[in-house]
Order: structure tokens, then C-alpha cells, then sequence
């Protein structure tokens, strides 16, 4: 009876942390857009990108450091057409996602089966430039 029950558990807990994971990552990547529309820069020699990232990977309690920081992604779109630019021009689309996060599994009965994959996404339109500003920062 002891083993049933500790399966149950710990794929309850297996499942809770993944939809907290799922969360974290949905708030990061939030907080990243909203930081990347006001044109914000950590410090002069910081591109906007990296900058973003810092903020994702702040807002993201760590689990998005070391190896794991490459699976966040920064895109551009134009705001006409929807195709990727690669420019942060104002009035085109900023997406910020974290892709592929992969969570093991620790339950008994769960161990054979393949990690639970996470994304989370969050885009929105870039602002106005704020005033003296006459370009938008490097990327």
C-alpha cells in the first residue's frame, strides 16, 4: 500500500511543479516585454536583447541561468506584415519565449517516460521612442 501511495504523491508533486514551472517561465517572459517596449538598456554596453534577457532570467527565480539561458528567444516582427524583421523599430511586434524547458519526472511509476517539455510566450507592440531618443538602442 506504501508504494501506491508514494506514487500518487509524487506524481502529484511531479505535475504541481510543472505547472509552477509553467507559471514562472509565463511571468518572465511577461516581465520581459514589458521591459523591452520602454527601449530600457541595463547599463550603456548592454545591447536591448541581453538586456531582456537579464530581465527574463531575473524574473524566472533561477531555474533559467547557466545552460538553460539559451532557450530564451527574442523576436521582432513587422507590424504590417507579421514577418519576422529582426529590427526593434517602434510599432513592430516583440515576442519574448522560453522553448523546450525540460522537466524530469522524479514519480516511481513516471520514471520510463520522457520529460515534460515547458514553453511559455509573451508578445506585444514596441512604444514610441522615449523623448531625446532618435534610434532604438543596438540590439
Amino acid at each position: 500500500m506504501l508504494i501506491p501511495f508514494f506514487a500518487l504523491f509524487f506524481g502529484i508533486v511531479d505535475y504541481g511543479m510543472a505547472i509552477f514551472l509553467r507559471n514562472t517561465f509565463q511571468h518572465a517572459v511577461r516581465e520581459g516585454v514589458r521591459y523591452a517596449v520602454t527601449y530600457q538598456t541595463v547599463n550603456a554596453s548592454t545591447g536591448q536583447d541581453a538586456s531582456i534577457k537579464s530581465v527574463v532570467q531575473t524574473n524566472a527565480m533561477g531555474f533559467l541561468d547557466g545552460a538553460n539561458a539559451n532557450l530564451i528567444q527574442i523576436h521582432y516582427y513587422d507590424k504590417n506584415t507579421l514577418v519576422e524583421t529582426g529590427s526593434n523599430s517602434p510599432g513592430n511586434i516583440v515576442e519574448v519565449s522560453v522553448q523546450g524547458y525540460q522537466w524530469g519526472v522524479v514519480a516511481p511509476l513516471l520514471r520510463s517516460a520522457s520529460p515534460i517539455r515547458l514553453n511559455a510566450f509573451s508578445s506585444d507592440r514596441m512604444e514610441a521612442l522615449p523623448d531625446g531618443q532618435f534610434a532604438p538602442p543596438p540590439r
